[in-house]
């Protein structure tokens, strides 16, 4: 049964990895219509907020029994990833910002053992590492080294933020008042939508673009279809299949199959936007694969075997 249920929940990791990495193909071809970066996040948090509402009002008791939780949830997990990427977007090359904001399983492993004082498995350690490495090949890092420092603290703000992520899913998840994970998400949206609503300022808009279309490499599509893929799937599905397979593996390994998200994006903008990719991206993407490999291949430590002799001589003395 524990087999089956981490094998369940690794699938699950493996399509919200899918689902989250296709938010830029489609996000991409809004921005180019004439979209700024950040309304695009607006409309994909406020967009499934819409969308989970009636699960907020369904699961409404939670704003009683977990409100740090939503809080943290909306604030951290939600807006907090979007508002610092973004931030550090503006100031350092794309690549190095997603290496850095990937960087949140790393720090997620030195979150639980040094902090929560919990064992960290040395599958999910060396997983996690090879990623890194491969993260740093799929983004070419060394594409663009000429880093502003505040550009770099955002980044480093984001990896946090996302490791957070991790942190608040797996939140009371064995304990007997475990709180519904889609109840957490829909109010996480609805935090993360008022938040975000003062930083991206909406009002500005132009809202004509959603009314028009936009081209997805050589094909040209619905500017609102584009839209509905980035809410649906990219963010309402990947949020609520993230957060379950979190709560079926670990944070630890859950994080480190994350990673795939940068590949998976990398490869959909090859496959959907044209852009090819290189031999040392290639490569890269294998280090990714067999880090999360690695890190799901971790077993818990069995309890010790008792010897049946030492049994039989304790029933003897009873």
């Amino acid at each position: 049964m524990q087999a089956s249920g981490k094998n369940a929940g690794l699938g699950l990791a493996l399509v919200s990895a899918c689902a989250f990495g296709g938010s830029g193909v489609a996000a991409k071809p809004l921005i180019e219509a004439g979209l700024d970066p950040l309304h695009v996040v607006w409309l994909r948090v406020a967009g499934a907020a819409l969308v989970l509402s009636p699960l907020a009002w369904r699961h409404r008791d939670l704003v009683r029994r977990k409100p740090l939780l939503l809080a943290g949830f909306g604030l951290i997990a939600v807006a907090g990833v979007q508002a610092f990427y973004f931030a550090s977007l503006s100031r350092i090359p794309v690549g190095v910002a997603l290496l850095l904001e990937y960087l949140g399983p790393a720090l997620l492993l030195g979150w639980i053992r040094f902090v929560q004082r919990k064992p960290v498995t040395r599958a999910a350690a060396a997983g996690a590492a090879v990623a890194v490495v491969g993260l740093a090949c799929v983004v070419e890092i060394w594409a663009g080294l000429s880093l502003d420092p505040l550009g770099v603290l955002l980044g480093l703000a984001a990896a946090c933020c996302q490791a957070f992520y991790f942190v608040f899913a797996d939140q009371g998840a064995d304990g007997e008042d475990a709180p519904d994970p889609m109840g957490v998400i829909a109010y996480g949206m609805i935090i993360g939508t008022l938040v975000m609503t003062v930083i991206a300022r909406p009002w500005q808009m132009d809202w004509r673009v959603l009314s028009g279309y936009a081209a997805l490499d050589d094909l040209v599509v619905p500017a609102y279809a584009l839209l509905g893929w980035v809410v649906l799937v990219a963010t309402v599905f990947a949020y609520v299949t993230g957060v379950v397979s979190v709560r079926k593996l670990s944070p630890q390994v859950a994080g480190v199959v994350a990673c795939l998200e940068a590949v998976i994006a990398t490869v959909l903008a090859w496959i959907l936007l044209g852009e090819h990719l290189s031999l040392p991206q290639i490569v890269g993407g294998a280090l990714v694969l067999s880090g999360a490999f690695i890190a799901q291949s971790s077993r818990p430590t069995p309890p010790a075997a008792v010897d049946p002799a030492v049994l039989d001589l304790e029933r003897t003395r009873v």
